[in-house]
């Protein structure tokens, strides 16, 4: 055999239709949505085979994507933090400076929020280093700088502020919303926060 030739049927390498993988993706993709909403909206327990059964997959697709519970949860968190932290450019988009930072604290805010059914799993995850704090922290504070940097330049937001102080004082609003459970509160004490960012002329 020339080394032209075409190699004999079943000895050439085996490639996985593409059709296999986009199905996968898509199974994934549904069981984090369905994840994310039972997580989010359950006050007990959460069942992965209602997880499965809401995603439209077996049980055992469910734990091909995610051998374990807390993989499962880690991988929410991971995605919906990827969208929250993400989405300051598509705010900066759509609204002026002020009103986009407003609208990405108000976003965040609701995450923190829909985070208590996995609260547990979450500390068990940053004690171990599964998930870094301190990269958290900086995805936070980049979002951050990136719209105070937008309100400067058009004099909506203060040039002043040090976007880590921001993070920490948004930090601090959350506390003590998982204290009080008072969305109210949250919506208060973000308004307080705006105030603060906004130069002296614009409040």
């Amino acid at each position: 055999m020339s080394p032209t030739d075409p190699p004999p049927p079943g000895t050439g390498p085996v490639k996985k239709p593409r059709t296999a993988r986009a199905d996968a993706l898509r199974n994934r993709d549904r069981l984090l949505r369905a994840a994310g909403t039972a997580f989010a909206t359950s006050d007990g327990a959460v069942s992965l085979e209602g997880i499965a059964r809401e995603a439209g997959v077996g049980i055992g697709t469910l734990y091909r994507h995610f051998p374990t519970r807390e993989a499962l949860v880690e991988a929410v968190y991971a995605a919906e933090f990827d969208d929250i932290t993400g989405s300051a450019p598509a705010l900066l988009r759509e609204l002026p400076p002020d009103a986009a930072l407003r609208a990405w604290m108000e976003r965040y805010a609701a995450f923190v929020a829909t985070k208590r059914g996995m609260a547990d799993t979450l500390r068990a995850a940053w004690a171990s280093g599964r998930i870094a704090t301190s990269a958290t922290r900086e995805r936070i504070t980049a979002a951050v700088a990136l719209i105070l940097t937008a309100g400067a330049e058009v004099g909506s937001l203060r040039a002043d502020v040090d976007p880590r102080d921001v993070t920490v004082m948004l930090l601090g609003v959350f506390l003590a919303d998982s204290v009080d459970d008072s969305p109210e509160r949250t919506g208060r004490l973000i308004g307080l926060l705006m105030d603060a960012l906004r130069p002296a002329t614009a409040r």
